[in-house]
């Protein structure tokens, strides 16, 4: 993963010097990208170790469409602990908006036999990871796969608001070497993931393999083959008490990617477990503790 210490190296070195929300400090750039090819092998850092158990809990519950920290609590992840309230709750976070987007559709009650009365709306919920696997499935070269977290009237009521806030899916034909390669012409799926604000030493490796799974777990369930993941970062930055850090990790030796390998049983996103997943051949440099920016 040489480009992510690249861009690590880029920020420490060019970043500018920048306020933020938390009051920490930044070094921050703008506007970067980032693309790992699926086919290499799994990209989870190995400079330092992801806690793999707190990805994969964190996006089953994401796809469950809860928002409450008591399952992550109950599998032994806190990440969202910091920002919860006292009864565990965050607000319409990314599961509420990527399973029970709302949307009110005004009716008219007008009827031939009567005047008009009134105007009235009514509420339906969009699920926009089912209509994402019923366009993957009907409509595969469309160019409006997106799934949007960044709800705007609701960003209010959130206890954080969305970071990595919109992705979107790109499929395409195999080439003939491709086909030759591996013995079959299914589709190739690729995802691209807008991140607007990046916590790049702390959050970032995280979504990176967070989406990088999502991308395989979607491609199973529409029988397709996973591509690209492409990160792409708006505001881009290190947080100031994370600088030590980054230099111990930029002094670190990658080694080889590891596998991710997915029961190959599940063929609906919605029932994934934390069983289905394992990471094989995972070496990595001993993990790298840095204090969270709330």
């Amino acid at each position: 993963m040489k480009q992510y210490l690249d861009l690590l190296y880029d920020i420490r070195h060019n970043g500018y010097p920048k306020a933020d929300r938390t009051g920490t400090g930044t070094l921050a750039t703008f506007g970067k990208q980032m693309r790992f090819n699926l086919d290499d092998g799994f990209p989870c850092l190995t400079t330092k170790k992801l806690h793999l158990k707190s990805i994969i809990h964190e996006l089953l519950w994401f796809l469950n469409g809860d928002t409450n920290i008591k399952y992550l609590n109950d599998n032994g992840v806190k990440i969202w602990n910091e920002w919860a309230d006292d009864n565990g709750n965050l607000g319409p976070i990314y599961g509420k908006q990527w399973r029970d987007w709302k949307a009110y559709d005004k009716v008219d009650t007008h009827a031939a036999e009567y005047e008009w009365v009134d105007e009235q709306f009514i509420e339906r919920s969009i699920d926009q990871i089912q209509d994402t696997i019923d366009l993957l499935k009907n409509d595969p070269f469309s160019r409006r796969i997106i799934v949007n977290a960044w709800n705007v009237a609701e960003l209010k009521k959130m206890a954080l608001t969305p970071c990595h806030c919109m992705f979107q899916f790109f499929v395409r034909e195999p080439t003939i070497q491709e086909q030759a390669m591996w013995g079959h012409d299914k589709l190739r799926l690729s995802c691209m993931l807008t991140q607007r604000s990046c916590d790049f030493f702390l959050g970032v490796s995280f979504n990176i393999a967070s989406y990088a799974l999502l991308t395989m777990m979607f491609a199973q369930c529409v029988d397709m083959v996973p591509d690209e993941f492409i990160w792409s970062g708006g505001d881009t930055h290190l947080y100031l008490n994370h600088l030590d850090q980054a230099d111990e990790q930029l002094s670190r030796k990658p080694y080889s990617l590891p596998t991710m390998r997915i029961n190959p049983d599940v063929k609906d996103i919605f029932s994934f477990k934390y069983e289905d997943f394992a990471l094989n051949d995972y070496q990595c440099h001993p993990s790298i503790k840095a204090p969270i920016s709330v």
